[in-house]
């Protein structure tokens, strides 16, 4: 049964096999996860940069039959607009309309919609999401604390939803209680405060519904005197259930698995680098980030600019979020992924290509 009914939807699914039980339960015994790791990660990952012959243990070509070949025939890379989606949601901001008000302080306006979209969460894998602005995660809302913004939201999804954004704001601007329904919109009015790494969801019910299904963003208020001048990144951890049993399938960083594993992110010898790590990931408990090679500063909610931890290892329960920052001493890949391994293994995997 579609779980997704439960919540009078009439979407449909094509039919597609668990990896998450896959990984399980293995198809089988070890072949069945040497056989998924041909699907999940390079071959230069997986040590296999030769061509794969008989005495290659990671050769199942000849195993015709089995679930080996449904997993082979997927081995291939997801299109160029998820991939686009994946790395504009990595560097891209929504400073909105800005303007002056008459007491001087800085207007900042935007527009939001909710959307039902298909969306590819891995390589040839599309997923019936709830978004924002048409991409899950939804845009990247940035301002300066103290700012004035007003934020319009227009429903045109066929269920009621909200927008609730984490920090400081009056009670009718909460977002929990406002319900938009289809067709109607609500304007969100509020200061921006206090500075630090926020975000935003859709707060109807059932609640892990909405989130999971894709309606949720970063949100960063900038202090009045801004952060050192970095390269800046932005990585919403979320994940997918692609066949509504209740457990992920997929995990991802900005909607797409492996994104950044297909396509490193290039990086300079000492550039130094901020992170917005943000975890929206329903169904588990926690989700974490692991830098190799390095250490990196973690400034909790970035609401402080003096007081953090050195660590290479973060974890994070649903709705925290955190700043990191850091710089390569030396050339080379070096991977980022979850320190849970399933989720690793089941997408949320990274790299960093540096150079001189």
């Amino acid at each position: 049964m579609n779980k997704d009914k439960q919540n009078g939807s009439d979407e449909t699914f094509s039919s597609f096999f668990s990896r998450r039980k896959f990984l399980k339960a293995g198809i089988g015994g070890a072949l069945g996860i040497a056989g998924m790791a041909t699907w999940l990660f390079p071959k230069w990952i997986r040590g296999e940069d030769h061509m794969a012959d008989a005495s290659n243990p990671h050769d199942h070509s000849n195993h015709g039959g089995s679930g080996m070949d449904q997993v082979h025939s997927m081995n291939k890379k997801a299109s160029a607009n998820a991939y686009q989606s994946a790395q504009q949601a990595l560097t891209t901001f929504d400073y909105g309309k800005v303007s002056k008000l008459p007491d001087g302080r800085t207007l900042r306006e935007y527009t939001m919609l909710a959307q039902d979209n298909e969306i590819e969460v891995a390589p040839g894998v599309f997923y019936p999401a709830w978004t924002y602005n048409g991409t899950a995660p939804g845009p990247t809302i940035r301002a300066t604390e103290g700012d004035l913004l007003r934020i319009k939201f227009d429903n045109g999804s066929a269920h009621p939803h909200t927008i609730h954004f984490h920090g400081i704001h009056p009670g009718n601007m909460d977002g929990s209680f406002e319900i938009v329904q289809p067709g109607k919109s609500f304007t969100y009015e509020f200061t921006a405060e206090p500075f630090g790494l926020h975000l935003y969801h859709c707060h109807s019910m059932p609640l892990k519904k909405h989130i999971e299904k894709g309606l949720y963003g970063a949100f960063i208020i900038d202090p009045k005197e801004p952060r050192k001048k970095m390269k800046e990144l932005v990585m919403v951890m979320n994940a997918f259930d692609t066949d509504f049993d209740g457990e992920n399938e997929f995990y991802t960083v900005n909607g797409l698995a492996n994104a950044f594993l297909d396509h490193p992110i290039q990086l300079k010898v000492g550039e130094e680098v901020r992170i917005y790590l943000v975890n929206v990931t329903e169904f588990d408990l926690i989700n974490s980030f692991h830098l190799h090679g390095n250490m990196f500063k973690l400034y909790r909610t970035g609401t402080s600019l003096t007081h953090y931890e050195i660590t290479d290892t973060v974890m994070l329960c649903q709705g925290e979020r955190s700043v990191l920052e850091f710089s390569y001493k030396f050339p080379g890949k070096y991977m980022f992924h979850a320190h849970q391994s399933e989720f690793a293994e089941l997408g949320w995997m990274g790299l960093f290509e540096v150079t001189e």
